[in-house]
């Protein structure tokens, strides 16, 4: 039993610590009816129903199927390297850098295991990690985060894209020269055998359940209505998914809005964090990040500013860094672990220093906009 409590803490250890948030700030604040208005379930109901549809269409393989046809068509090393890194940039503004990690970095290690270029696997994970990570900062569905900002601050889908727009393409810039870097080298015809079981009448359904989810996000249907529909459509075609859905991150959400809503309750607590916050929102937003994630961060101060612009780009800027910074960082880190375990020095060393050059220069180009 011991074993197991301490196996759930290291894997859920963001969410432990906001239920444990939530419980502390309980003594202060006696739970009553006000704790359901804390939680945003506008969020919480389109989460679900992103984390639903994206989990659909991994299972159907959709993902690897388009990858597998882009490779089909590589000629060099180069070409290799830009569609395997710009594969999880574009996808993850879609289908969130969570998903886009989980998909397509076991199809990197593949790929290139084929093509026997096994030491530029490292490289080429960590690349992908840092282009999950900005690419999805483009879109309010490209992470959590972003999705639960763009709620708060009432923006317009157009205003948040330009927002985030000069920072998405100094990072595909970015991207592209480190691709191109190095020696071009001819490769054989690279045939991958996809085992994914597409089909048209189940990839068409869930494109309209992604549509209507980005009908939701563009405030033109209901949420209610999105979820009722995925809900009844997976119980009825397709309730393996339920297994694959996150709960943990709706858990955090939660013990965090449950936090959150009782410090801001507390007013000496809440003057003391809006006199730290307030006027360094980025900074503050991308420290935090280094330490607990930018998820975390994001709930977190979102409680105690109105910039939620600057939150915005802070905790996209706040995924770069330390491996935590960004969870979905840990994915990638987790596939090298076990497929090359004495690789793990490596991959940390030239992580840190592509993160922190990368974050530089995007808080350059802050600085500048």
């Amino acid at each position: 039993m011991k074993h197991k409590i301490i196996t759930f803490v290291k894997k859920e250890t963001i969410l432990v610590i906001s239920l444990l948030l939530a419980a502390i700030s309980s003594c202060f604040v006696f739970p009553g009816k006000e704790y359901l208005s804390y939680i945003d379930w506008h969020t919480l109901m389109l989460l679900f129903s992103l984390m639903a549809v994206m989990a659909g269409y991994q299972k159907l393989g959709l993902f690897k199927v388009v990858g597998a046809n882009l490779l089909s068509r590589t000629k060099h090393t180069k070409q290799l390297s830009l569609i395997l890194v710009f594969l999880p940039f574009f996808f993850s503004m879609l289908i969130t850098n969570d998903v886009a990690l989980i998909t397509f970095v076991p199809f990197a290690i593949i790929v290139l295991r084929m093509a026997k270029l096994e030491h530029r696997i490292v490289p080429i994970v960590i690349l992908q990690t840092i282009a999950a990570n900005l690419g999805s900062m483009l879109t309010p569905m490209g992470n959590p985060q972003n999705l639960y900002l763009y709620a708060q601050s009432h923006m317009g889908i157009g205003d948040f894209l330009l927002l985030m727009l000069p920072y998405t393409i100094v990072a595909a810039v970015c991207l592209l020269i480190a691709c191109l870097f190095g020696k071009k080298e001819e490769l054989g015809k690279i045939t991958f055998e996809n085992d994914a079981t597409l089909s048209i009448i189940p990839s068409l359904s869930y494109g309209i359940l992604f549509f209507l989810c980005l009908l939701c996000v563009a405030d033109i249907v209901d949420v209610k209505i999105v979820l009722i529909c995925i809900v009844v459509y997976l119980f009825l075609f397709d309730r393996s998914i339920y297994s694959r859905i996150d709960y943990s991150l709706l858990g955090t959400f939660i013990g965090f809005f449950i936090f959150i809503g009782n410090m801001e309750r507390i007013s000496a607590f809440r003057s003391f964090i809006e006199h730290i916050v307030s006027g360094h929102e980025v900074i503050v937003s991308i420290l935090s990040s280094q330490i607990i994630s930018n998820v975390p961060s994001a709930l977190l101060l979102s409680g105690f500013t109105s910039n939620f612009k600057a939150l915005i780009i802070g905790t996209n800027l706040g995924g770069l860094g330390t491996l935590i910074a960004s969870m979905a960082s840990l994915i990638s880190y987790k596939q090298i672990a076990r497929e090359y375990p004495d690789d793990r020095g490596c991959y940390l060393r030239f992580f840190s220093i592509a993160n922190l050059l990368m974050l530089a220069l995007l808080l350059g180009l802050m600085l500048l906009l």
